[in-house]
């Protein structure tokens, strides 16, 4: 392959990879024609793409990015598997599933955030971190968590203190309706009839 071709290449690789902060890397070896385009398939579907690379090339092109230091899992024939925007735990979760479909898929790791995630052991550790959303719905939670304990706490003293209130109420109900009728009070005299005046 002469260096023009290469210097190509690389540059290719480069413009594919340049944007993304991890990827997972997969053995091309035993994938025929119709497996390797029903995974394609599957994989454009979810906003991801595969891209088998000559090792050096694309060691090369990852230099100075996110994703330098990733060659640690190039080894043999090897295609790289990522997507904009689509986050390393959901790619590790797809391709667990597509394992479990295919045995002879080669899981060769993940590489995220400076990480090296070897083997399938990699591959189901990186599955089970926490995706950017899931990452924001955690701390979204953990923020609100001691608003709701203290609403918790003023419920729980509310409905204690109505409690009480009501309690008082009856007592008093019932002492009123326990003591005897107060005797109504004398009537004032009646007043004598005025005596009768002298006419002339």
């Amino acid at each position: 392959m002469s260096k023009k071709v290469k210097a190509l290449l690389e540059r290719d690789i480069k413009g594919r990879i340049g944007g993304i902060d991890g990827l997972a890397v997969v053995s091309p070896r035993g994938m025929n024609g119709l497996k390797n385009n029903k995974l394609r398939g599957k994989l454009h579907a979810k906003g991801m793409r595969m891209t088998v690379v000559k090792n050096t090339l694309a060691k090369r092109a990852a230099a100075g990015s996110k994703i330098d230091g990733f060659d640690k899992l190039l080894d043999g024939p090897s295609a790289i598997i990522y997507g904009n925007g689509v986050s390393i735990p959901n790619i590790a979760r797809f391709l667990l599933d597509e394992k479990k479909a295919d045995e002879t898929l080669d899981l060769k790791g993940v590489f995220f955030e400076g990480e090296v995630y070897s083997g399938q052991k990699g591959v189901e550790a990186a599955s089970k971190l926490p995706t950017r959303e899931e990452a924001i719905a955690n701390v979204v939670a953990a923020l609100l968590a001691p608003g709701r304990k203290l609403g918790g706490i003023f419920k729980g003293q509310a409905s204690i203190i109505a409690s009480l209130i009501k309690s008082v109420e009856e007592k008093a109900k019932a002492r009123e309706a326990a003591e005897p009728a107060a005797p109504a009070a004398d009537a004032p005299p009646e007043a004598a009839p005025a005596a009768p005046t002298a006419t002339a």
